[in-house]
């Protein structure tokens, strides 16, 4: 079958499919999304080297659950021990031995099929489309954001970055800023104006990021989704004192930092990773929120390595490879 390798350079390759041995499913991916985290990966992040992709689609082609067969699905991205002390306490995503779809110890998403252990797999209903189903992932990481901190307490929130995952957080905050009105204490910081337009109906405020300085002070939460070292003294520029900074960028670039603000100005900070996937897939099976407007390119998969090549430009948005097209809806 055929799969996009990274090892010191990205190619197309043929590689052996997967076979069913009566453990892990087996699944037919139909469509994969390129994320920052890929991108940075092939410029050294996390040292890995094997198949790409975490973002996907497909359908399940064989699996110890005769049900399961044929039925479309998203997957979790961390396969966990199940026995280690992270995991019996409930902290699955933090297995002290998991291995990571596409990032780490795990070949990814960008092949024609892959394995998951069935607990990873989540069942789409068929309200959702492929082009929709790609972005469970990215949207449940966004959505983790409200599992770790409360936006009641929060008199005004900013996101920083205005990429894929910025704007997807701007998207899940506005949803649930409607229930108490945070919608309008939201603010967009970003480079790119075509970009930030795309949540401007959300009602959130807009603010280019060579005018943010302006904004002093005044935030109690701010999301540093820049995927630049830079974003974290923008971030610290713009928090209240005892305010919070949660942090979702992932980039190869290692990064120091004066602690000082931290301790004078009493910042928490928060690292935020990966998500529940139930709380996306209700999000978009309500049609709470659409990300379809982030898509802007699908290529086949020998088409990969350009397919990377334009992902990588700073005006591009979400790049989707479409790997196997009779499962498309």
């Amino acid at each position: 079958m055929k799969s996009i390798v990274f090892d010191q350079i990205l190619k197309v390759k043929d590689v052996p499919k997967p076979v069913f041995d009566g453990g892990e499913s087996v699944v037919r991916v139909i469509q994969a999304g390129i994320c920052n985290t890929d991108l940075e990966i092939i410029k050294g992040y996390y040292g890995f080297k094997g198949v790409l992709g975490h973002e996907f689609v497909g359908v399940v082609e064989s699996s110890q659950t005769s049900s399961l067969v044929g039925t479309r699905v998203v997957g979790e991205i961390n396969v966990s021990c199940g026995s280690c002390n992270f995991c019996l306490v409930g902290l699955r995503r933090h297995c002290s031995r998991r291995t990571v779809l596409g990032i780490f110890g795990r070949d990814g998403a960008f092949r024609e099929f892959l394995t998951l252990p069935e607990k990873n797999l989540h069942q789409l209903p068929e309200s959702i489309s492929d082009d929709t189903a790609v972005f469970v992932e990215p949207i449940a990481a966004a959505c983790e954001i409200m599992d770790q901190v409360s936006l009641k307490t929060a008199d005004k929130v900013a996101i920083l970055g205005d990429g894929k995952l910025g704007l997807l957080v701007t998207m899940v905050l506005a949803q649930a800023g409607k229930v108490n009105g945070l919608s309008e204490r939201i603010t967009l910081v970003g480079k790119h104006p075509k970009k930030m337009n795309l949540v401007q109906h959300l009602g959130v405020n807009l603010v280019e990021s060579d005018s943010a300085a302006a904004l002093g002070k005044t935030f109690d939460l701010i999301i540093e989704a820049t995927g630049s070292p830079k974003g974290w003294a923008l971030a610290l520029s713009l928090l209240k004192p005892r305010g919070t900074l949660v942090l979702k960028s992932t980039f190869n670039n290692q990064t120091s930092f004066n602690t000082a603000p931290l301790v004078v100005d009493e910042i928490t900070v928060i690292g935020s990773r990966c998500g529940r996937f139930e709380t996306a897939i209700e999000l978009l099976e309500e049609k709470s929120l659409d990300p379809t407007p982030l898509l802007q390119h699908t290529f086949g998969l020998d088409e990969a390595v350009e397919a990377f090549g334009l992902a990588e430009q700073p005006e591009v948005l979400k790049v989707i490879l479409q790997i196997d097209a009779r499962g498309e809806m």
